[in-house]
This record gives C-alpha cells, structure tokens and sequence, in this order.
C-alpha cells in the first residue's frame, strides 16, 4: 500500500501539512469541506507538494517534520531549490536530506501551524527527545524503539560517549531504525536544545534547582497549550542528568515512583513520556468490534422457562416451599450477564441437549 505526505496552500496563503493513504481523494475532501479543522474555513486548497512512502509511520513522518519547516523552506521544496533549501536550514537537525525525502517529489501534507504559528496557540510540533552523553548503543536503539513505538521520531544525541553512529544501536532499535537514521549530534545540551522554547529535564532528584515539577502528564499537557518546540532531556544511564543539564531546562519532569528503588532505565524513562505523547494522537488502536444484538426479554424467558422445567423434571426444587426463592435467585443469575441473542440460543441448544430422549 502507498501513502503519501502532502502540503497544500489555503486560500489565505497559508500552508497545512498532512498525509494520507489516496492523495487524490483527500485533496478532495479539503476543498469540498469535508475535513473539520484548520483547512475547512481556508477553502479552496491548492497542492503544492506530496511524496509516496511505503508505509503510514514514514509518512506521519515526513509529515511531522516538513510541517514544522518555515514558510521559506516549504516554498524552496515547492521549487526545488535545494540550495535555497539548505540556506533555509539553521541547523543539521534540521536539514532536508538528513529526513529521506526524495529530492525528486512533486506536490504535498497536513501542516496544522500557520506562518503565524499554531492555531488558536496551540503547537502541532511533536517533542523532541535529547538524549544527554548516552553511554551505550544498545540503550540509544531501545530508546528510538519506546519513541517510535508512540510517534515520536526527532531524536538528539549530545556527545554520546561511544561515538555515533553506533552498530549496536540497530538491533536493538527492533526496527526504529527511521529515528536512528536522522538522529543529530551536538556538543553540548545548549546547542541541541538552542531552537526549542520549552525544555523538560526529567530526573527524579531535584539536585538544589529551584524549578517547577511536573508529571509526564502535565507536562505534554503544557506542550499541546503554548506554541514553539518543545524538549525533554534525558541523562546518561549511570547517573542521570548533572546539575548544570537540569539548570539549562525551565521545567523539572518527576513521576511518583519506589523511593526505595528509584531506578528506571532510560528507554523506560523515553517510554513515559512518549506515552503521554500517543494519547493525543490517532495512533493504531485496537479494530473496533460490533456488539453483537441483545436478547430480548422474550428470549431471556423462554431460556429461563425451558431450564426451569429441566429442574422441574430432574426434581430440583426441594423442598417445594423453598421453590420460589430459588427460581428468583435462578433468574437474577441468569440476568446479570446480559445475554446476546446468539449466546440465548447457544445455551437453549444446550439444555436440548441435556434433557432426556423421550423412549420409542
């Protein structure tokens, strides 16, 4: 199956990025309104570029990070200019081939942040994850693993202590190798984190900085409230961040935890709050069932009347005088379940089943 990552300019010549599995089809619906949000009040749209991809993720991807590309760079995409393209870049993280896409494309997604940024300021930009002197590969793919897992794919290294890239990140990774590949570099945590306006240190000792504390909760809260990026830095996996890293964040990130045993490894550590991140997303859920059709009362009581007069017949109900209140306590039991149709006449199959043969 083929998706694609489009971005189509709005009548009030702003962009919106997004991606999809018929291209054709959704350009459609944009114009014909049938998509509520950020395109639907900006009708007609025009296709200015899109890109195929062989599966959703990547195209969620490639969504993510051209929509949070600005206004110059989009239009250097349009045209093909890759050296205007480049020029438009502040930062390798941030540089066109480093994301895979194909300086071939035509025409493309979803973008929902305007030239004046986020609508109604709220930020379309997804976290970024920093990973502060990681120590091994292994825990550097195992933490790409716990993003990508929950739709996270910007990851930032500062000065990994074995170098990068790492070949023992890969395998175990599990197959994220998407945020290996475009995983940057820097030196220092303040050049990893210079283009972001929030940045969460998550530890769970406040190490003498006087900060605000918030759960993963709270804090994915407040990156969906205010616009600009967002960053969590996460320290290296024997001690954690150091005083100066938290220093440079504005927002402390603790969960409750065993202060008897505060030891989480850093995928775990990635995993909480890309959690938190999922929960507002249209990730994969699991395929909705029907429910299948109740019984009725009439059918709930023929089950009961036909069980009943096997009791009858088996002598059951003894002694009589007890009778009643048996049958009643019978059918709140049978009751409670809430029966479907199909499960009624399973069971009455059942008690045919079980009564006696009449002698021929």
């Amino acid at each position: 199956m083929i998706f694609w990552a489009y971005i189509v300019r709005c009548s009030d010549g702003k962009y919106y990025t997004g991606h999809t599995d018929n291209l054709e089809r959704r350009i459609g619906q944009h114009n014909a309104g049938e998509i509520p949000g950020y395109t639907q009040k900006r009708r007609p749209v025009t296709l200015m570029w899109s890109q195929e991809f062989p599966s959703r993720i990547e195209a969620m991807t490639a969504e993510t990070q051209v929509g949070g590309w600005s206004r110059a760079k989009k239009e250097a995409l349009f045209q093909s200019d890759w050296s205007a393209l480049s020029e438009a870049a502040k930062k390798r993280a941030d540089h066109f081939p480093r994301y895979g896409i194909s300086t071939s494309s035509t025409p493309t997604r979803d973008e929902r942040v305007g030239e004046n940024g986020p609508e109604k300021g709220m930020s379309n930009s997804p976290p970024l994850i920093v990973l502060v002197r990681p120590q091994l590969g292994e825990n550097i793919g195992k933490a790409a693993r716990a993003m990508l897992n929950f739709g996270l794919t910007e990851l930032r290294l500062v000065a990994p202590r074995d170098g990068w890239p790492n070949p023992s990140a890969g395998p175990a990774a599990s197959g994220a190798d998407i945020v290996l590949e475009r995983a940057s570099v820097y030196d220092t945590v303040a050049e990893a984190v210079a283009d972001c306006a929030h940045v969460y240190a998550t530890t769970v000792r406040r190490r003498g900085v006087t900060k605000p504390v918030v759960t993963p909760e709270e804090a994915i809260r407040n990156v969906r409230a205010v616009p600009g990026r967002s960053a969590f830095l996460f320290g290296p996996e024997r001690s954690g961040l150091e005083t100066d890293d938290v220093a440079l964040a504005r927002t402390i990130v603790t969960v409750p935890i065993n202060p008897e045993f505060g030891s989480l490894n850093l995928a775990q550590a990635v995993i909480l709050v890309a959690y938190e991140w999922s929960r507002g997303e249209a990730l994969a859920q699991p395929p909705e069932v029907d429910l299948p059709e109740p019984a009725s009362q009439f059918e709930l009581d023929g089950m009961i009347a036909q069980l009943d007069a096997m009791l009858e017949a088996a002598n059951f109900y003894f002694p009589e005088d007890r009778a009643p209140a048996t049958r009643r306590t019978l059918r709140t039991l049978l009751t409670k379940p809430g029966w479907s149709a199909q499960e009624v006449r399973t069971l009455r199959g059942v008690f045919s089943a079980l009564m006696p043969k009449p002698r021929r």
